[in-house]
């Protein structure tokens, strides 16, 4: 648990120290590194058996569960954006 704390707060000081260069390649390198956990992420799925063989009764929890995380974003960022744009009209009035 202490390495993980420590890994993380290591990055926020790298992070802090080098903030005013310029490092475009950070962010494709993070969209491939989340890539890479997620296809892991599938594999060890895929090969716990346990997993496998409840999926039915999973998949149905993980169908709900999903569905009302996407509706519950998506009502809340099209709050947002209206939010955002009355803030704007507002401003421009």
């Amino acid at each position: 648990m202490f390495i993980i704390i420590g890994i993380m707060l290591t990055g926020i000081l790298l992070g802090y120290l080098s903030r005013k260069k310029r490092l475009h390649f950070i962010h494709k390198c993070i969209t491939v590194l989340v890539w890479v956990l997620l296809f892991l992420l599938g594999i060890d799925v895929g090969g716990n058996q346990t997993i496998i063989n409840g999926l039915h009764t999973i998949g149905v929890d993980a169908l709900v569960i999903t569905s009302a995380a996407v509706l519950g974003s998506v009502i809340m960022a099209g709050g947002l954006w209206y939010y955002i744009d009355k803030k704007k009209k507002e401003a421009k009035a």
